[in-house]
């Protein structure tokens, strides 16, 4: 099958995307040609070394290049002060030097806290993303964003570090469990919702068939998806204006991550796809969009079996003013104001830089009544 190849226009500092099956079987071929001495460090989530890192020392052996591997727990913890050291001590010990390559093999959780450490090693070394999620596919692994969480809040210590390369392996989706397909799908349809009403539309044809398996359907979704992100980091790296819009949902999600401890009760991509609806949902409180916007939202998301609703999420929710509080946190508060993505309709995003607290408050009430 074809290998689609889209290309990150940052100057001195643009790299591909290589988007296709059987690309980590061939990851020798593709990084070769990156490399100063034919050697790597991988940093690896430990459950996805487990299914696919047979896969990919064969595939850089084939080449000639060694491989040596660190791995890390799975799970949204490991984007910390204390794995963030481990890595970067791990590395230093490997004598690994500013014109190596470290890989990061794994979803979000590792390609951001790699990215990080390759960021500040040496005062920034190279790395490969090796995206193994749908959502790291389409997402984290594109446009440079580093990092770890903090227990005040997500992403909030970290980096922009580009990668050289980034590979995804659609054939590493089939190992993937559904509720963790479903995640990543939510940052799928986010691109759809804030910029390409078309592709929404195509995704609400299509969902099914790519939930299912359909390979041509999942290269496509992935496609696009990397098509839209490089062309926004590519105009706006720094997330000064229009690259803000790839947080639509992210205010709400990301407070409801931290209110449930970053643990496996809420995905990233759960987090998301509750925030979008909520987001649509505020827009149409605001008159921003019409009902008939939040409610086709949520009728494709509930067809898909997404988290939509805070009711979807199990265990206690802080109540409405923990909810604020929580996104005051935000990287998006700018001046003390809270900065909302909020559309005019679907794929009809903006930036709305000082939202009234009363509508949001009544949207909180709301949503966490229907508990």
């Amino acid at each position: 099958m074809t290998i689609e190849t889209l290309r990150v226009e940052l100057g001195a500092r643009g790299y591909d995307i290589r988007i296709g099956a059987g690309l980590l079987a061939r990851a020798g071929a593709e990084i070769a040609p990156l490399l100063a001495r034919p050697r790597v460090w991988v940093v690896a989530d430990r459950a996805v070394a487990a299914r696919h890192w047979a896969t990919l020392e064969a595939g850089l052996a084939a080449e000639g290049i060694a491989a040596r591997r660190f791995d890390l727990p799975p799970g949204e913890a490991t984007k910390s002060w204390d794995r963030l050291r481990e890595v970067v001590e791990w590395l230093l010990a490997e004598r690994v030097e500013r014109r190596d390559l470290v890989l990061a093999l794994g979803g979000g959780v590792i390609g951001d806290l790699v990215g990080f450490a390759a960021a500040i090693l040496r005062r920034g070394v190279r790395f490969v993303q090796l995206p193994t999620t749908l959502l790291a596919q389409v997402d984290s692994s594109v446009g440079g964003k580093t990092g770890i969480n903090s227990p005040q809040g997500k992403n909030l210590i970290g980096a922009f570090h580009q990668p050289s390369l980034v590979l995804a392996d659609i054939e590493a989706l089939e190992t993937l469990p559904r509720r963790d397909l479903l995640a990543g799908y939510a940052e799928v349809a986010k691109y759809g919702l804030l910029g390409d009403a078309d592709f929404f539309e195509w995704l609400e044809e299509h969902g099914a068939a790519i939930a299912g398996g359909d390979l041509a359907a999942r290269i496509e979704a992935v496609r696009r998806s990397c098509a839209m992100k490089a062309a926004i980091v590519a105009r706006d790296e720094t997330e000064q204006g229009e690259r803000a819009l790839l947080n639509l949902g992210h205010t709400f999600g990301h407070a409801l991550e931290a209110a449930t401890g970053y643990s496996d009760r809420l995905l990233h991509g759960e987090g998301v796809s509750a925030g979008c609806a909520l987001a649509f949902e505020l827009s149409a409180r605001l008159g921003l969009c019409a009902q008939e916007e939040p409610s086709r939202v949520r009728a494709h998301f509930r067809d898909m079996g997404m988290v939509t609703d805070l009711a979807d999420i199990p265990g206690p929710l802080p109540a409405t003013q923990g909810l604020i509080a929580l996104m005051a946190q935000d990287k998006k508060v700018v001046d003390g104001r809270l900065r909302f993505i909020l559309a005019h309709g679907i794929g009809q995003a903006f930036v709305a830089k000082d939202v009234p607290e009363a509508p949001l408050r009544a949207v909180l009430d709301d949503a966490l009544a229907a508990r």
